[in-house]
């Protein structure tokens, strides 16, 4: 755990505290909804020092590296082992109506990449887990082993958009058949075999899509968030924001539509005046997904793909 707290960089977190620190000016709670090794909240914390966390994270690993790092903190902070669409059970278990900030970091973590034993790489050989939180639900091991050919092909396709889905998902049937997978060294072997050899030289490592496409999986990560945009924004203050950072197209697009449907007026089209019920609860505060700078992704290449959005719940029209 100390390579992994030594190595942690958040990542564009110079813009986030840009975008929630002011709702955070006056105090009150921020959620961090993927704590994570706290590297956001603790930016957040030192930016407003009248404001108190909420940290929810659903590896009890990264709640503990948390811990530790946000002491210095005292009681301004209060952690809670959770998946982030548990956001509303959360709340009302500590008797908060509704909060000031909200970030969900998406993705996988520092820790749960540095950590090999968890079998998210597919560079290092490891036992086929992929579970952020290791204490319950099926592995990648238990889907590549138990779904049949469609059904692996659909997570493929759906999670990784890999246009080899169906050919690799008889592969994988086929190998499971003489021998059970259990590592991801052997499922690397099986992939490597099914993509064919152009695509294996120009796109990128042949195991990448596949990979994504399991931990998405194993995770429910896009049920999840599906669960959580809606409920974040129901939890927010007038004039509180919800900052998401998202990693691959297929979160960011989840968060587009959301945010773009609550920052819509919902009155007809053509009316003179739009009437208060019907304005828009919500604001954007970027413009289209904004990018890291490339002087970021150079000292911290995991950024590269990030895509940040926020929101601002309109102080005139809060119910």
């Amino acid at each position: 755990m100390q390579a992994a707290r030594a190595g942690h960089v958040p990542v564009m977190a110079g813009r986030i505290v840009e975008l929630l620190a002011p709702a955070l000016a006056g105090g009150g709670t921020y959620v961090d909804c993927t704590l994570g090794l706290a590297g956001h909240a603790i930016a957040l914390l030192d930016a407003c020092p009248q404001a108190t966390l909420v940290g929810i994270d659903r590896d009890p690993d990264a709640l503990g590296v948390a811990a530790e790092r946000l002491e210095r903190f005292g009681d301004r902070v209060t952690l809670v082992q959770a998946v982030y669409d548990e956001l509303p059970a959360v709340l009302a278990d500590l008797g908060l109506d509704a909060v000031r900030a909200i970030l969900a970091d998406l993705g996988l973590s520092s820790l749960q990449i540095d950590r090999t034993d968890r079998g998210f790489s597919y560079s290092i050989d490891a036992p086929l887990d992929m579970r952020m939180g290791q204490q319950s639900g099926r592995t990648a091991a238990d889907i590549v082993n138990t779904y049949d050919a469609r059904a692996l092909a659909r997570v493929l396709r759906t999670y990784g958009e890999e246009r080899f889905a169906d050919r690799i998902a008889r592969r994988i049937v086929e190998a499971r058949d003489e021998r059970p997978f259990t590592t991801s060294a052997q499922l690397v072997e099986v992939l490597s075999q099914a993509i064919p050899a152009a695509s294996r030289a120009t796109g990128g490592h042949p195991a990448k899509r596949t990979f994504q496409a399991l931990r998405i999986e194993v995770n429910r990560e896009l049920e999840a968030l599906e669960g959580l945009l809606p409920a974040a924004l129901a939890a927010l203050e007038p004039g509180g924001r919800f900052a998401v950072l998202a990693y691959h197209s297929l979160e960011d697009r989840l968060v587009k539509q959301a945010f773009a449907a609550a920052s819509t007026d919902t009155a007809p089209r053509g009316l003179p005046v739009v009437p208060p019920e019907h304005r828009a609860k919500f604001r954007l505060l970027t413009r289209g997904a904004e990018r890291p700078e490339a002087a970021e992704t150079l000292d911290n290449p995991r950024a590269a793909s990030a895509r940040l959005r926020a929101a601002e719940r309109r102080q005139e029209v809060a119910a």
